[in-house]
């Protein structure tokens, strides 16, 4: 009889290998028809302004893909983990209360913040810069396209931080499909040029606090600012906050948008 810790991985590897790379190959097909359809949706590239964008359409397209295997098979594993009882997934709603689920949708995105501000400002260090993230600045001004133009290392990353989320922190399926769609359209809506956006968009009073696209330009075009995800508060914290953030956006609020930054 094989000791518990062997029969335990056996049993593991066992569960992965019957059915990991169909999952895998769903997974990647599902978050590829995702990316087209949101990036549709957003009517990119119709609305490209007049010269068109300094974009390697391509070049993220190429990464994006790349990207989206990384994070298909360790969802796939993700997956096998909830079928082996080993993740804190629930269908119930009364099992922690419906007050609950949006409280811990915003719990995860204060989490998956945190995390990358300082993830995302590690890989910009020279050292690590050319391995984990020189891919997504290839574009000089930044797309739908470029979202999810990632360098492997940086989205195994934040992929495996979405498993360790859901291993550790009790979640209702409706909360981590929220999640998933928000990482979606907040990184295509980040993406977007200022320049084929509304007059008025993001630039309310949100915008201090709310991480759009005019804040996330301002670091594809100077890369020791703005480092976040979702919110600016650690930008704030941090001291890598534009300091003329709040006056540019109240003043391109009341003008035309051009190139701002």
């Amino acid at each position: 009889m094989q000791p518990g810790g062997v029969n335990f991985v056996l049993q593991l590897s066992d569960a992965f290998g019957k059915s990991l790379w169909i999952d895998t190959a769903a997974l990647f097909a599902t978050i590829n028809l995702r990316t087209l359809l949101a990036a549709a949706l957003l009517r990119w590239p119709l609305r490209q302004p007049s010269p068109p964008l300094n974009t390697d359409v391509k070049g993220d397209t190429r990464l994006g893909i790349l990207s989206t295997a990384v994070f298909a098979v360790v969802l796939a594993g993700a997956i096998k983990l909830h079928a082996m009882g080993l993740t804190r997934i629930y269908l119930d709603p009364g099992e922690h209360g419906w007050l609950y689920i949006p409280i811990s949708y915003l719990i995860v995105l204060l989490v998956q913040d945190t995390v990358f501000y300082f993830v995302h400002r590690l890989f910009h260090q020279p050292t690590l810069y050319g391995w984990t993230h020189r891919g997504h600045h290839r574009s000089k001004q930044p797309s739908p396209w470029t979202s999810f133009a990632l360098d492997p290392i940086e989205s195994l990353v934040h992929s495996l931080l979405l498993v360790i989320v859901v291993v550790l922190v009790p979640l209702h399926l409706a909360t981590v499909l929220a999640v998933l769609t928000t990482m979606t359209a907040w990184a295509m809506v980040n993406h977007l040029s200022p320049e084929v956006l509304p007059r008025r968009f993001p630039h309310h009073w949100l915008g201090a606090w709310i991480i759009g696209p005019a804040h996330h330009s301002i670091h594809h075009k100077h890369q020791n600012r703005h480092y976040g995800l979702y919110f600016t508060l650690w930008d704030h914290l941090m001291n890598t906050q534009d300091r003329r953030y709040r006056s540019k956006i109240r003043a391109m609020a009341g003008r035309s948008m051009g190139t701002p930054f």
